[in-house]
């Protein structure tokens, strides 16, 4: 205890000591003319021998601005930037005290127009109309950090361990490079290989779709969209990664990224291969592709190894190739071949909920699939003239499965007496193929905001499985039958679907915009299902079987008439948009020589409103309220007995209506750039009519026969609220956070004709925290809560409840030089998980690894799951049942690797040189 004390006695000197060498400086930005205070202008002081930025901060609304920073005694330059404004600087000859620096006086570029760009020095952050932008630059990170290293050290990201960013408490869907996508649009393979060293700027904005991109449109998302552009400067090179590691138990893993840039041309080369769980191409600088790497990602679904279940193999190979062919032609194209063999033994226990008692089934499994796939995506954007452009993007997937299975089942009431067993031993293969496309005709006219918008896209996809299934299922109530199978099942299914919305927007004002058009879809479905008996006579799969052989078709019709009105001010802006479908939907069977159609019509409304408000630049408030109806599926409403299942039998009501749902949200969200802190709230609603429900009844030996029915009244209600807030003292970093999230909902349904229901709350409270020392030390606690209990009437269990703990400690040391060491602690508690399943369990990842040759080559050693305590076993909590189901998961190994890094790049002063001597 004494030489803790005298550790923190330290410490608490040291931060002393490390205050009395800081100084706050301080302001205030206005207008020169009007003398108002500019808000998020740009303050920072740079170096004057080589424009190092040293400290920065931005204003709030009354123009006031604050720096902490630390003393320094050489010439330094006071710069103010603001878009749109001449720059601000004053030299000083150092920064020896605090001082108040009172008016700074901006004023007004005479050139400043929306779309033009006066260059000067890059300021850390620059506010533009709806865009924010980062000067890469003013933001250190180690020589070898990738972009994901980058974009942590920028005010206002977030990036957790699953790779999801968000910033300024807004999540981000799309992350493109010099503003096109690099091979998924996620971007997530960009995130972990592309160096930060060749990154210029990072710009964020509201996401956008391609029609509201072309015809310069508000985004209506509640997503981000982040744009990484590479410096002019290494516009010309190369630079790549590859991987090679063997372990025990026989794991290994392998991958290549090979990057070559040419002006605007640009080609990427990615493989990889690994039996440790890693489906996608996303190394961590610490763990590669180690299955579970941070390993809190794993404490989302299954508390366990990897995204899904089961231990796979995985193979990729795939190639990315952009260019601007020409001023007015923009191409961008990419492949991936992938495979994997996914291998998984399962078990699991299920209580079922019944008016008069329970069912309790348990059920074993182990399955292998393997999948192989061939993608390949175009994009085309042709600037037919200033105002006009074309976007075509199609997309060819073609893939093939192969999947083994056996499993088994039993169920007893909950006084122990059985009620049915079954076994089953399946094979299937499966062939798909699908193509899309999407074209995207813009015109914009010379009234500003005029514009017509032509969007037409299709999809075609085409399905071939073959399937043979040898089960029995035996029933001990009721004296029924057994059910014996020898089975050759083959499905034939195409679908196909077309849609075209053409819209045209006028301006009334300044402010306000009109929007008319239409909607026209078409959309068809196939299925030819035939089953056949095994012929023991013929030792073939010859007798049909006409109880589970069936052919159906489905299509649907409808044209959709649409207004919407935009009404923008400086500090808001409301959509409104409404339509109304008259959809013709028409189904068809033919089931045992007897033909069933079902052709209906209907005119469904559609309308959603959206108010954001922004009360500054850093915050905003949005309102949403959609209404919408949603038709039954085929399977929903035909009237045809489904008998693949022999202890769930399905049949269709035709008297389904459409389904009606209300949804309202609210949210708001604030980040103050100053002190680097923000939150954000939200809280959303949704409201059934006519939710379409399935309802059961049971016999006595547990054999259900399953239709639907509507209910109305469901709602389900969620919210949820994050704080962030980052510090930063000379080499000292720390980041920290709360967060909640929390639901209650309400069911309804019906089990053997008697309508229950269950009210559910959940709630999901978290803590985290990461400091970092410099380039040398990143330490990142963090912990989590799930709770959630549901209440049940008119079943035979009056509640359900489960609590799920989650502690997670990673550390990752870069000291001594050269030396990376990584760590990876993880502690998972299921509190109320069946007796046959472990209730807790530790995860312990470590790496290990050392630079050679200006840490061009990293000679790693890895150990997953020290312990060899790693498991996945969740509880899963319905309005029905209760499930606990356990999945195989990767247990310890230990790996070696080798990793080697290249890169070349030729700034355009370089090129022109060489130019000049080979002339």
């Amino acid at each position: 205890m004494t030489r803790l004390y005298s550790l923190l006695l330290l410490f608490f000197f040291c931060y002393s000591a490390n205050s009395q060498n800081n100084i706050i400086v301080k302001g205030t930005v206005v207008d020169l003319n009007t003398q108002l205070p500019l808000e998020m202008a740009t303050v920072y002081f740079t170096t004057v021998k080589d424009s190092t930025i040293l400290e920065y901060a931005t204003t709030d609304k009354n123009g006031f601005f604050s720096i902490n920073t630390k003393k320094y005694d050489k010439p330094v330059f006071l710069k103010v930037n603001y878009l749109g404004y001449q720059p601000y600087y004053e030299e000083e000859k150092g920064l020896q005290e605090s001082k108040d620096f009172g008016k700074l006086y901006l004023l007004e570029s005479v050139n400043a127009l929306d779309n033009v760009v006066i260059k000067t020095e890059a300021p850390p952050i620059t506010i533009k109309k709806d865009t924010l932008e980062f000067n890469a630059a003013s933001y250190k990170v180690r020589p070898d950090s990738n972009v994901e290293t980058l974009l942590k050290q920028l005010p206002g990201f977030d990036v957790d361990n699953d790779g999801k960013i968000t910033v300024n408490g807004r999540e981000v869907t799309q992350l493109l490079v010099n503003g096109k996508t690099f091979f998924d649009k996620d971007g997530a393979i960009a995130l972990k290989n592309l160096p930060a060293e060749i990154i210029k700027k990072i710009q964020v904005s509201d996401f956008k779709t391609k029609k509201e991109e072309l015809s310069k449109q508000e985004s209506t998302s509640d997503y981000s969209s982040i744009n990484i552009t590479i410096d002019e400067k290494k516009n010309k090179g190369f630079f790549g990664k590859i991987l090679g590691g063997y372990g025990s138990d026989d794991r290994y893993e392998s991958s290549l990224i090979l990057n070559f840039f040419k002006n605007k041309q640009k080609i990427s080369v990615l493989a990889s291969s690994n039996n440790i769980n890693s489906t996608g191409f996303s190394q961590d600088e610490v763990f590669d592709n180690m299955g579970g790497g941070r390993n809190s990602k794993n404490s989302g679904k299954s508390s366990g190894s990897g995204s899904g279940k089961g231990i796979t193999q995985s193979n990729l190979a795939g190639i990315n190739y952009s260019d601007d062919w020409t001023e007015d032609l923009e191409f961008m194209s990419s492949y991936n071949f992938s495979n994997s063999v996914n291998k998984n033994e399962s078990k699991s226990n299920q209580i079922s909920f019944l008016p008069s008692g329970n069912i309790v089934t348990d059920a074993d499994s182990k399955t292998r699939n393997e999948n192989t796939g061939n993608n390949a995506n175009f994009e085309l954007e042709y600037k037919i003239n200033p105002t006009t452009h074309l976007v075509v993007a199609p997309k060819l997937n073609e893939s093939h499965s192969n999947s083994n299975s056996s499993s088994s089942t039993f169920s007893e009431d909950e006084n122990g007496q059985s009620l049915n067993e079954s076994t089953s031993d399946s094979y299937n293969e499966s062939s798909n193929t699908n193509f899309t496309n999407s074209i995207n005709f813009n015109k914009t006219f010379e009234k500003k905001a005029r514009n017509l918008s032509l969007v037409f896209n299709n999809s075609n996809s085409r399905s071939d499985s073959n399937g043979f299934n040898v089960s029995e299922t035996i029933f001990y109530q009721d004296n029924k039958p057994n059910d014996e199978r020898n089975q050759n099942s083959k499905n034939n299914s195409s679908s196909d679907s077309y849609s075209f919305d053409v819209e045209y927007t006028e301006p009334v004002t300044d402010s306000l915009r009109i929007r008319f058009g239409s909607d026209f879809d078409w959309a068809s479905t196939v299925n030819d299902a035939k089953t056949f008996n095994f012929n023991a006579t013929t030792n073939s799969y010859s007798d049909l079987n006409e109880s589970l052989t069936n052919y159906t078709t489905s299509s649907q019709n409808s044209v959709s008439p649409k207004f919407g009105i935009t009404w923008q001010k400086s500090k808001f802006t409301l959509n409104m948009n409404s339509r109304t479908s008259i959809v013709g939907y028409d189904n068809y069977s033919l089931y045992r020589n007897e033909e069933t159609d079902l052709n209906k019509k209907y005119a469904l409304p559609f309308a959603n409103l959206q108010l954001r408000y922004k009360f500054s630049r850093s915050k905003n408030l949005t309102f949403k309220y959609d209404y919408s109806n949603a038709l039954p599926s085929a399977v929903q409403l035909m009237p045809v007995l489904n008998l693949t299942n022999p202890l769930n039998t399905l049949i269709g009501n035709p008297d389904l209506n459409p389904i009606e749902k209300n949804t309202a949200s609210i949210d708001f969200k604030n980040f103050d750039f100053r002190t680097r802190s923000g939150y954000s709230l939200y809280l959303k609603g949704d409201y059934y009519n006519n939710d379409v429900v399935s309802t059961s009844v049971y016999d006595d030996s547990g054999k259900r026969t399953t239709t639907y029915a509507n209910i109305s009244g469901t709602y389900i209600a969620s919210l949820g609220a994050n704080w962030n807030q980052s510090i930063k003292r000379d080499a000292h970093v720390l980041r920290y956070g709360l967060g909640i999230n929390g639901s209650y909902s309400f069911d309804k349904g019906y089990t053997n004709e008697v309508i229950y229901n269950a009210k559910s709350a959940a709630v999901t409270p978290k803590v985290y925290l990461t400091y970092e020392y410099g380039e040398l030390l990143t330490i990142s606690p963090s912990y989590s809560l799930s709770y959630n209990e549901t209440k049940y009437e008119n079943v035979s269990r009056d509640a359900s409840s489960n609590v799920v703990h989650r502690i997670n400690l990673q550390t990752t040391s870069y000291w001594p030089a050269n030396l990376i060491f990584g760590n990876d602690f993880g502690y998972n508690y299921n509190s109320n998980i069946s007796g046959d399943f472990k209730k807790d369990f530790y995860l312990w990842n470590t790496s290990l690894s050392y630079g050679f040759f200006d840490k061009k080559i990293y000679a790693k050693v890895k150990v997953y799951d020290i312990l060899n305590q790693n498991q996945s076993a969740t509880r899963t909590i319905s309005a029905t049942s209760i499930r606990d189901e356990e999945n195989t998961v990767l247990k310890r190994y230990v790996m070696f690797s080798l990793s080697y890094k290249i890169g070349n790049f030729a700034s355009k002063e370089k090129e022109s040189k060489r130019r000049q001597r080979e002339m």
